[in-house]
């Protein structure tokens, strides 16, 4: 690509969606002007360096201020809100419910119960929401603060002027290689509601009756101590996930590094799972009992249970590194 399809690409990408491809095309016919008839890469370089840091000359283009939180900073600080907040929300959500339904109380009436749990689920989604918002922020605040100009800082944050050989240390990104936003939010999601279900599994999913009025857990579907005894490799396993989706938001695109990475992260992922499973002992065996009379029979699937999960897993995460690979391999 050209220094001024990079630059047009590092400007519009700060926009919003709607706008960008009126200001790339205003962009693009303002940096032909400027430009003499048979222009050389050194023509393109001098009109690209009046025009200033691509992140400045966005920051014009917003009919917002932003005068807590600076150009620079501005457009990765939105973009975690709308990742941290819906996922801050999901797990408030969660917990509320979860809470509501071990406090369930047969008298109550089933309006009284519904109405219980949507106000302590709004109140506990503002309260995280307001507390995650106020965190997030004083942490941008502070940077954009801090003792260095960030009117200084290019776009790969060294310490000096933007010039457009900058540009050059910037990929450009195929829409095929492209790893959208989405999937960023929606594995940082998933993180989340399986790490709300392996520390809270036993509190959360088993047998419910109704004692005294009550609904209560009589049966926990896990083994507690079994859980607790791989707390360290499931852990070491949640922040090898956390850490290779980070790293994929930094690089918004399939590399053959992404790519290498995604298989260690999917060879630990598969240990943790298949030693967690690989344990006869994980699931109560109180709660198989209960199966059996459940259903009138010996529960004589728990080991292929087992099996089938371990191989379904393993299934998928060969399939996502193929896929990972694929769509590092395409070329430009």
């Amino acid at each position: 690509m050209h220094l001024i399809d990079i630059y047009i690409q590092e400007v519009t990408r700060r926009l919003p969606e709607k706008n960008r491809n009126d200001i790339a095309l205003e962009l693009q016919s303002t940096i032909e002007d400027m430009l003499p008839e048979n222009f050389t890469e050194e023509d393109e370089k001098e009109a690209l360096a009046k025009l200033g840091s691509p992140v400045t000359l966005a920051s014009g283009y917003l009919d917002r201020p932003m005068h807590l939180i600076g150009p620079y900073y501005f457009g990765i600080y939105v973009t975690l809100l709308k990742m941290i907040l819906p996922i801050a929300a999901t797990i408030a959500l969660i917990v509320s419910i979860s809470e509501s339904i071990l406090s369930y109380n047969a008298n109550e009436t089933v309006i009284n119960i519904v109405l219980t749990i949507i106000g302590k689920g709004i109140v506990e989604i503002l309260s995280t929401l307001m507390q995650s918002f106020f965190w997030i922020t004083i942490i941008f605040a502070i940077l954009e603060r801090a003792n260095i100009s960030n009117e200084k800082l290019s776009i790969k944050t060294s310490l000096k002027d933007w010039t457009p050989d900058d540009l050059k240390r910037i990929p450009s990104i195929l829409k095929e290689k492209k790893i959208p936003k989405s999937k960023i939010f929606g594995s940082l999601l998933e993180i989340a509601i399986l790490t709300v279900i392996y520390f809270n599994g036993v509190k959360l999913l088993g047998v419910y009756e109704n004692t005294h009025g009550k609904l209560q857990m009589t049966i926990p579907s896990f083994n507690e101590e079994v859980l607790q005894s791989y707390w360290l490799i499931v852990v070491i396993g949640i922040a090898v996930e956390v850490a290779l989706v980070c790293y994929k938001f930094v690089v918004s695109q399939w590399t053959m590094k992404v790519a290498t990475l995604n298989i260690v992260r999917h060879v630990i992922s598969s240990i943790v799972f298949i030693v967690l499973f690989s344990n006869s002992s994980l699931i109560n065996p109180d709660f198989i009992e209960y199966l059996e009379g459940l259903l009138n029979s010996p529960f004589e699937m728990k080991s292929s249970l087992h099996l089938g999960l371990i191989l379904l897993f393993v299934a998928f995460a060969v399939i996502d590194v193929i896929k990972g690979f694929r769509k590092a391999n395409i070329s430009s």
